[in-house]
């Protein structure tokens, strides 16, 4: 058996291998965010995986920025998850939910009465435009948050995070990359506050701080997650000062025995070009628990990064969506489908979504 085949302990909790299904924006919760049976289908094919993060969920209304996607703002919401979770137990799986606030890349459009989004700061978002529920439009420049209201935020946090264990997920993960709320704080680039979340590394750290230990209250450290991405240019980020950033927060999540650190440290999402890309290697120097890498890996360099010690588990994205026994298909040797057309990644609807066959199925047919 390979290395990235074989189980892992994840801080107790069993994985049967070190495949992660990687946190993808699909889409399929329709206007009113509800999970569905849908939902729960896709999540099942895909079940192979040790463990499964969901798709990014946003945390309030004022979090959203991305058509169809799902919330956990509500009780309802939060009971509707439930079928996903089961689904995937029946599997034999572990789902952890992946909250998300998304910060400057919204839009008017999606906020309530069309308030502007928020962010650390009034700095807009360098972007081609944003897919809106009117259509493409321009980024606005966001309204800098008041001190007073981020407590508000850190609190709509920790109530998803109480929603997300009522639903029966087996952990979180906080996502603080790609230039989403937390990772707009984290980054000099976007955080040009003066008051006690601005202007030094260790400022700007405690946005992230107060959210995770806020979801602290409400999960045990051993089933919290958190992503973060010091290489990535998404959504017109990227820092002078990243490497030393980067460091200073892994440095500061170590000693609270996390479930895991989730790093994407592939260039595929985009690289910012303003140093030498962050390695695994490196923030091994300073976190010393469960890491998970992602973005861009293929089988052999997965298990080339879990055998040199580099990460303990691999997150796969885009061959997960293609490929819903992506696990069966490197186990046993066989080709991947190829990669799915990037236009019906958000069909809305069932095609691009869960109408990928498996490799079985696909032989028996011919």
């Amino acid at each position: 058996m390979t290395e990235l085949l074989s189980p892992f302990d994840l801080r107790g909790l069993p994985l049967k291998n070190r495949v992660v299904m990687a946190p993808m924006t699909r889409g399929r919760a329709g206007v009113d965010r509800m999970p569905n049976a849908l939902m729960a289908e896709y999540y099942a094919q895909r079940a192979g995986a040790g463990l499964i993060i969901t798709e990014a969920t946003v945390i309030s209304p004022q979090a959203n920025g991305w058509q169809n996607t799902p919330g956990i703002y509500s009780d309802e919401q939060g009971e509707a998850w439930k079928q996903v979770v089961d689904a995937v137990h029946a599997q034999g799986t572990h789902i952890f939910l992946q909250l998300w606030h998304c910060g400057r890349a919204s839009h008017s459009s999606f906020q309530e009465n069309g308030e502007l989004p928020v962010a650390p700061s009034a700095i807009k978002l360098n972007g081609e435009y944003v897919h809106t529920p009117i259509g493409k439009q321009p980024y606005e420049t966001p309204r800098a948050l008041e001190t007073a209201e981020i407590g508000q935020i850190v609190e709509d946090y920790r109530q998803a995070a109480e929603r997300a264990k009522m639903a029966g997920f087996d952990g979180v993960e906080i996502h603080a990359a790609n230039g989403y709320l937390i990772d707009q704080f984290l980054q000099s680039k976007t955080n040009h506050r003066t008051d006690k979340y601005g202007g030094s590394i260790e400022n700007r750290y405690r946005f992230l701080k107060e959210v995770l230990e806020s979801v602290l209250t409400v999960w045990s450290p051993n089933m919290v997650g958190v992503r973060l991405a010091p290489n990535g240019s998404f959504n017109d980020m990227g820092s002078p000062d990243f490497r030393e950033t980067f460091l200073y927060v892994a440095e500061q999540l170590d000693p609270y025995s996390l479930a895991y650190i989730h790093v994407m440290d592939g260039l595929g999402f985009g690289f910012h070009k303003l140093g030498e890309p962050m390695s695994l290697a490196e923030l091994r120097s300073v976190w010393k628990g469960p890491l998970m890498g992602n973005c861009g890996y293929e089988q052999s360099t997965a298990e080339a990064a879990i055998q040199e010690g580099n990460a303990d588990l691999i997150a796969f994205g885009r061959p997960f969506i293609s490929n819903p026994d992506l696990v069966d298909r490197f186990a046993n040797g066989w080709p991947l489908n190829p990669p799915a057309d990037m236009q019906i990644w958000f069909s809305f609807e069932k095609e691009g979504y869960t109408d990928f066959p498996t490799y079985q199925a696909s032989q028996s047919a011919v």
